[in-house]
Parts: structure tokens; sequence; C-alpha cells
């Protein structure tokens, strides 16, 4: 039974890849594509895929940018540009659980996306970050879950937000479109 099952699985050959597709506007205007690591976090890659394809990462802004750090997203609950809560933004997520940590070797390296979390490691749920720069105090903190392979400029042109927590005043940039691609 082991070998027909073997026998199966080569059939079937490697997994595609997924990854997404994240249409901005605002201050940044384009298109970033990402990479999912389904090998490293496949939990937390189904999570973001399954909010993606519902379209509940549509219209959600970046509503906490760091210069030199990384852009925030990804509040479905609260962060969404028209019916949401700016006051709020960023203290929400899904209506599906939290996630059990998936903390990997992969660094946190420029362009790497990874999930947002509380004080607890196994708190990530829909919220994730792009990087604009290393951030190696991070590594094996938080589940790293893609990497930026299209439109860094991109991501360089996100409004950025002000004091140490990078809350984004006025009118934050916006994915007004994401998508799942195989």
């Amino acid at each position: 039974m082991r070998k027909l099952a073997f026998v199966f699985s080569l059939l079937a050959g490697p997994a595609l890849a997924t990854g997404l597709q994240i249409e901005v506007a605002g201050e940044a205007n384009g298109t970033i594509t990402i990479d999912l690591l389904e090998d490293v976090a496949p939990g937390h890659v189904a999570q973001i895929t399954a909010l993606a394809a519902e379209g509940a990462y549509d219209g959600v802004v970046f509503h906490r940018v760091i210069e030199g750090f990384m852009a925030q997203t990804g509040d479905v609950e609260f962060g969404k540009i028209d019916g949401g809560d700016m006051s709020r933004a960023g203290m929400g997520g899904s209506s599906r659980p939290d996630l059990k940590a998936e903390f990997s070797d992969e660094r946190f390296l420029r362009g790497v996306v990874g999930m947002a979390r509380s004080q607890n490691p196994d708190s990530a749920n829909s919220q994730f970050f792009i990087m604009f720069d290393a951030g190696e105090f991070l590594n094996g903190q938080y589940t790293v879950v893609g990497r930026v392979t299209e439109g860094m400029e991109i991501v360089d042109a996100i409004k950025r937000g002000n004091g140490p927590n990078g809350a984004v005043i006025g009118r934050p940039d916006v994915m007004t479109r994401v998508t799942v691609t195989d």
C-alpha cells in the first residue's frame, strides 16, 4: 500500500506554486506580486489565500507603515477604506481562527512578507506586513509567508505613517484588489 501511495505522489508532481497579486492605489499605484511559501507556512498560506479568494482583502488599507521597516495591512475587520473604522485599523482580524505559529529559518530581508500578530506567537490571523529593509530581529519570532517577486517599487512608494507606531494620517494607500495566482 505504501508503494502505491508513493507512485501516486510521483504522478501528481510537485504542488503548484501559489501567490498573490495585490493591486494598490493611493500614493503607490500598481501591482505587487508575492510568491507564497506554502512549504514553509502551509497553515498561514491557506488562510491568506482563502481570505483573498473570498475578496476579504479588497479595499483594505495599509494602516501601519514605518520608514525603513515595513508596511502592514490585512485588517479585514476594521481596515476597509469604505465602511471600516480607521481609528481601530490594525486591531482586527477575520472571523477565521487565529493560527499556530509556523516559525522557520527564513530570514526577514527586504521584500519578505510576514504575518502580524499580538504578543502571543499563536495569534496571527489576517494581517501581514512587507519588509522595506532587513529586520533580522524578527527572525524566528514571526512567521514568514512569502516574498515580493515583482513590484517592490510599488511597496517602496506606499504612503508612510507617523511616529514610532507608523500610524497613517489622512487617506492611507489601499489594496483595491487581491487575487490568488497559480
